[in-house]
C-alpha cells in the first residue's frame, strides 16, 4: 500500500510539474516570419486609400465652370463628399466614395436627373470618405 501511495505521489508531482511548465511556454518566432509580419503591418497601416467608386459629374477645361458646378452641388448635397482632379487639360468633378459599383450607381441615378453626362469612375477612396457615406 505504501508503494502505491508513493507511486501516486510521484505521478502527481510529475503531472503538476508538467502543468506548470506548459504555462510558461515560450514561443520564439522565426526571424523571417517576424520580418514578413512587420512588413505587412507597416504596409497595411500606411495604406489609407482603397479601390472604390465615385460618380463623375463634370469634365471640363473651364475652371470657372468647375467651381460653379462644385458650389451648386455642395449647396444641394452637403453630406456627399465632392472633389476634383486636374488631368490637363481637363478638370474632373467627382462625388461620393463607395466601396462597390452598385452603391455608387444609386447616386449616379439621382444625379443624372440634374447633371448631364454623369457616369461612374473607379478611383482610390480614403477610408474616412467611405465612413462618411455609410
Amino acid at each position: 500500500m505504501r508503494i502505491l501511495l508513493a507511486l501516486a505521489a510521484v505521478l502527481l508531482a510529475t503531472a503538476t510539474s508538467q502543468a506548470q511548465q506548459s504555462r510558461n511556454l515560450i514561443v520564439t518566432p522565426d526571424p523571417d516570419v517576424e520580418r514578413l509580419l512587420d512588413l505587412f503591418a507597416e504596409v497595411s497601416e500606411a495604406e489609407e486609400e482603397v479601390e472604390g467608386w465615385r460618380v463623375q459629374i463634370l469634365a471640363t477645361t473651364d475652371r470657372q465652370q468647375l467651381e460653379r458646378t462644385e458650389a451648386d452641388f455642395k449647396s444641394t448635397y452637403p453630406s456627399v463628399p465632392i472633389d476634383w482632379v486636374h488631368n490637363s487639360p481637363y478638370y474632373k468633378l467627382r462625388a461620393g466614395a463607395f466601396f462597390t459599383r452598385p452603391e455608387a450607381d444609386g447616386l449616379r441615378q439621382r444625379l443624372s436627373r440634374e447633371f448631364e453626362g454623369v457616369y461612374l469612375v473607379k478611383d482610390e477612396v480614403t477610408e474616412a470618405e467611405l465612413l462618411k457615406m455609410y
